[in-house]
């Protein structure tokens, strides 16, 4: 059945939110005369509003109940042909239930006002929080997994998998790599090794973030500079780092730092992803950014799943072999993800993706 208007509702985390935009090639595919609207969180709407498959793209606040009822009061009047549900917060299923649609496929409150999700959503929503199954089965279930998210929501909504996308303005990107400049005769390689304040164990420390920088500095023996990504909550880890590459720099250790800031616009900060050559990355937004801009890059994993994220063919994973790898606990144990293995890593990548962007 192809129906004449899709809304999809996904309005958190903010890669999350990236990473789905690999369902909008299938859905157009799929339902070519279908209005595809994208309803999220005011903070992600610049990650959908452009996509060039999106029609429209309105923000709401999910943690609001007046955002709630604002948002159901705006697609009050409208009759959605699917409407996609992927958040399972108790206000977004609420909204969900309040849209009037032929079909719903995903999160929504049933009859005993209780939250659910749909049969046909069931191997993703399996694996969560709501799941049917109990908490111990779907964590079972997490852990147990080996399809990424894009094949299992293709599957899930009878869809050609895609890939997700990312437009940025010509202006965006030229800004952002003249504040990169060409520091060194090598590649310019993101460091993302932070992780927001939420999951501490997705990040590599400092020192090990250093003793990256100087081991991959050493393999390449070609001045690559290294730029220091990040957001708000890393911002006094990135300081220490941006400090101890200037010490190397300062004694010679043939590399460059660049300082990216943790201020930056959603936009602006994906624009310096795109800037580089490489990156090295939690599993976190910048590691979306990066495959939706199709940039190479070390992903490293340890206490969520790697199998989740697909590359798309642009680098490697590095996953930690500790007990607890992919838990999902907050302090799992992060001393496999050596340098070692970060750097050849990242060697292999830059041998297959060699640098391009820079002159």
């Amino acid at each position: 059945m192809a129906f004449d208007s899709i809304l999809v509702l996904k309005t958190g985390a903010l890669g999350d939110v990236l990473r789905t935009t690999s369902i909008l090639p299938g859905l157009r595919e799929a339902h070519p005369a279908a209005r595809i609207v994208w309803c999220t969180a005011h903070g992600a709407l610049p990650l959908v509003e452009h996509h060039p498959l999106v029609d429209e793209a309105f923000g709401i606040d999910p943690r609001s109940d007046v955002g709630i009822e604002a948002a159901a009061r705006e697609l009050a009047s409208r009759r959605i042909g699917w409407l996609l549900s992927f958040d399972d917060e108790e206000p977004l299923c609420r909204l969900a239930s309040a849209i009037d649609c032929e079909r719903l496929s995903g999160a929504y409150i049933d009859g005993r006002g209780a939250r659910a999700y749909t049969d046909d959503v069931a191997p993703w929503f399996d694996m969560g929080l709501l799941s049917v199954h109990g908490k111990a089965a779907a964590d079972r279930m997490k852990l147990e997994n080996e399809r990424s998210h894009p094949a299992i929501f293709a599957e899930m909504l009878g869809v050609t998998s895609g890939l997700p996308e990312l437009p940025l303005e010509s202006a965006l990107i030229a800004a952002a790599r003249a504040r990169v400049g060409a520091r060194g005769r090598g590649p310019l390689v993101g460091l993302n090794t932070g992780a927001g304040g939420r999951w501490k164990s997705k990040q590599l420390t400092v020192e090990r973030t250093l003793e990256f920088a100087r081991e991959l500095s050493a393999r390449l023996g070609n001045g690559p500079t290294f730029l220091v990504l990040g957001g708000l909550d890393e911002a006094e880890r990135n300081a220490e780092i941006s400090a101890g590459l200037g010490a190397l720099e300062a004694e010679g250790a043939g590399l460059h730092v660049i300082d990216g800031g943790t201020e930056n616009g959603l936009l602006e900060f994906a624009a310096l992803v795109d800037a580089c050559d490489l990156l090295l990355s939690s599993d976190s937004l910048a590691l979306h950014v990066a495959v939706a801009r199709r940039v190479p890059l070390v992903a490293f994993f340890a206490p969520t799943s790697a199998a989740e994220i697909e590359l798309y063919g642009l680098g490697e994973k590095v996953v930690s072999t500790a007990p607890d790898a992919g838990s999902y606990k907050p302090d799992v144990d992060t001393s496999t993800l050596t340098s070692a293995r970060l750097v050849a890593a990242a060697v292999l990548v830059l041998t297959y993706h060699p640098a391009k962007r820079r002159t």
